[in-house]
Order: C-alpha cells, then sequence, then structure tokens
C-alpha cells in the first residue's frame, strides 16, 4: 500500500461514517443534517440525493462559512465513493466543524441500495462561461443560477428605469422578462433609455427594447405587451406567472394600481421613481405596502413627470440598477430587501439615505 493510499485510509476511518440507509431515516427526522454533495461538476449530472447542496471538493473550505456558520451543524458529506468527502470532512473538523460525517460508500451506495435521487438541472457549457461570475459566488452558485433562469420578472415600463434593469436582469440570466410599455421611441428619450438608439426612434419601445435584449442574452425570453397598464388589464397581466414586478411607473394613478393589483395576487413589487437629481426605491412585499409609504398622492403641481420636471440621464441608471439588484436578492432568497425601508439617493450630493416607515393598520390594502 502507497504511503498516500495509507494516509487516506487512516483518515477514513478517522471519520465517523453513516451508512445510506441511516442517512435515509435522518433526513426524514424535523432537524435533517445538512448535506453536502463534494463531487464535481460533471458528477453531479448523473443524480444527486435529495437535499443535497453541491459544493466541489476544491472550494469546500472557502465557502463552508457561507452555507454553516454554525461550526456545529450537524453536517454529512457525500462523493462518488466515500473517499474525498472522508477528506473534505477532516478539512472540516480541521477548521472547527464538530459534527461532520461521512457517507460510506459515497453516492454509489446510496444509488445501489436502490433509493431516491433526483437528476438535477444542469447549465449548458455556454451557459457555465456566460454565468461564471455568479457560479464563483456561494450565494449564488449553481443553483441560484438555476432559480434565476426559471424566474419570471415583470417590468412595467420600458424607459428610464426599465432600461437599465432590464438590460442587468436579462445580462443575469433571468430567464423570463416581461415588458409592459404603450410608448414608441422619442429622440428626448435617448439621453437615459438606454434600451433604445437612434435608429429606432418611431418604434414601439417594447419591440426596441426586444432587439436590445436580444442581442446580449439570446437564450432570454421576451413577453412583451405593448399596451398602459390599465384597471381594465391590470389583473390580466399581473395573473401570468410572475415571481417579481418591477415598478418603473411615473404617475401615482399607475403606482397606486400596481401596488393594489400585485398585493391582492401575492407578487412582491420592487418601486424606483426618480426627479431631477433624486431617486427612490423600495420593496414591497405584503406589509407595508405603498399606500402605507403614500396613503395620497401629492398635488400634481408638487410631483411633476420627468417630461415636466427633467432628469439628470444618469440617476434612472442608478435607480434602476438598484432596483434590479433587489429583484435579484428576491429570486435567490438572499440579503436583507428593502422591505419598510426607502433608500433615497441624492446624486448631487452623493448620499444616500434611509426612511423606514411601518405598515398603516387603516390601509385599505395591507391594513
Amino acid at each position: 500500500m502507497s504511503r498516500i493510499q495509507d494516509l487516506l485510509t487512516q483518515i477514513m476511518r478517522s471519520i465517523p461514517q453513516v451508512l445510506p440507509a441511516q442517512l435515509r431515516a435522518r433526513q426524514a427526522e424535523q432537524s435533517p443534517p445538512l448535506l453536502l454533495d463534494v463531487r464535481e461538476a460533471d458528477e453531479v449530472a448523473d443524480g444527486i440525493i435529495p437535499g443535497g447542496v453541491h459544493v466541489p471538493r476544491g472550494v469546500l473550505d472557502l465557502r463552508i462559512e457561507s452555507i454553516a456558520p454554525d461550526p456545529h451543524t450537524p453536517i454529512v458529506l457525500y462523493c462518488g465513493s466515500g473517499q474525498r468527502s472522508a477528506l473534505g470532512a477532516r478539512a472540516l473538523q480541521e477548521l472547527g466543524y464538530t459534527q461532520v460525517e461521512s457517507l460510506e460508500g459515497g453516492f454509489r451506495a446510496w444509488k445501489h441500495e436502490g433509493f431516491e435521487f433526483e437528476i438535477p438541472r444542469q447549465l449548458s457549457a455556454e451557459q457555465r462561461v456566460r454565468y461564471s461570475r455568479h457560479l464563483n459566488i456561494p450565494q449564488v452558485s449553481l443553483q441560484g443560477q438555476l432559480r434565476l433562469l426559471e424566474a419570471r420578472v415583470l417590468l412595467l415600463g420600458a424607459g428610464g428605469l426599465g432600461s437599465p434593469a432590464a438590460l442587468y436582469l436579462a445580462a443575469a440570466g433571468v430567464g423570463t422578462l416581461g415588458l409592459v410599455d404603450s410608448d414608441i421611441v422619442d429622440r428626448s428619450n435617448l439621453q437615459r433609455q438606454i434600451l433604445h438608439t437612434d435608429a429606432r426612434v418611431g418604434e414601439p419601445k417594447v419591440e426596441s427594447a426586444r432587439q436590445a435584449l436580444s442581442a446580449l442574452n439570446p437564450q432570454l425570453s421576451l413577453e412583451t405587451f405593448y399596451e398602459r397598464l390599465t384597471p381594465q388589464n391590470a389583473s390580466r397581466i399581473f395573473a401570468l406567472g410572475w415571481d417579481v414586478i418591477l415598478d418603473g411607473g411615473d404617475n401615482f394613478p399607475t403606482r397606486y394600481l400596481v401596488n393594489d393589483t400585485a398585493m391582492a395576487l401575492g407578487i412582491p413589487v420592487v418601486h424606483g421613481s426618480v426627479y431631477r437629481f433624486e431617486g427612490q426605491v423600495t420593496t414591497l412585499t405584503g406589509s407595508p405596502c405603498y399606500r402605507c409609504l403614500y396613503p395620497e398622492a401629492p398635488p400634481a403641481a408638487l410631483a411633476p413627470s420627468c417630461e415636466e420636471a427633467g432628469v439628470l440621464g444618469v440617476v434612472p441608471g442608478i435607480i434602476g440598477m438598484l432596483q434590479a439588484t433587489e429583484v435579484l436578492k428576491l429570486i435567490l432568497g438572499i440579503g436583507e430587501p428593502l422591505t419598510g425601508r426607502l433608500l433615497m439617493v441624492d446624486a448631487l450630493g452623493a448620499r444616500f439615505r434611509e426612511l423606514r416607515f411601518a405598515a398603516d393598520p387603516a390601509c385599505p390594502v395591507c391594513g
């Protein structure tokens, strides 16, 4: 026996082993152990144990803290045959993890016992290259990227806010984007609405957006609605299975319509608005809602549109990208969304302020 093989045998003997039948029984308990699949990506294509989290052995040491912050978390590792999982378990022990076990015989033994396994959806070779920077982030990784590819996001407006948001959501790999807009591209839009070009002046914005987004990510699925959002069509459009709605409207009646319809259907809304050098972003996931923040619309003279008041071209870009960030966080289930918080941006002063707002018990929508 070689020295390396002898060392591996010693490590495997020193690591607590769990049999496939024991693991299966423990998975049915109220608090099952964290199951980590430490195989390589090409091996995972053969199947995974239900509930397993894929973390290749080569990056296990770097990612474990974000996956299991508590070093006393019960953890079971598995690989193909049980060798790499034993090595991974030893590495976790050296990092201070106290309840680490290895699946004896690995995935082969689990499969041989006839226990259930899943064939996971995989990224194509082209997708692995396209989204490689996401795959390297522990909070996103393969599972998160697959969630993005399966997600459906509706954008209300293909203008100042919708333009940067749509571009970044398409680039991030959100599988389906819906675009609602009844306007055509005007040359005055081009100072800030970066989805459109001078060559497409006079075209419907939804069609101009289709060309830009398809050129950026040909795998993107687009559903366009060349119509203005109204009380007559809002429920029909919103009920098409959207995971998140991004509100890029520019008037209070539309914002209230978006809020009321989405809250009734249980769809989160990421709201944004801009005015000259300023902008606001908040995320509405139920209560508090937009009517808790603004119970009544201000007089029209105090809330002019961009056409009336003007806006610095880059400000919608800042707000739209913040909205896109909120959308991605909601889909991935990471971070802290801006629920009950209004983020206010002052571009002239280069300042960000936060206003917290609570649910209004008298709110007609969520109270």
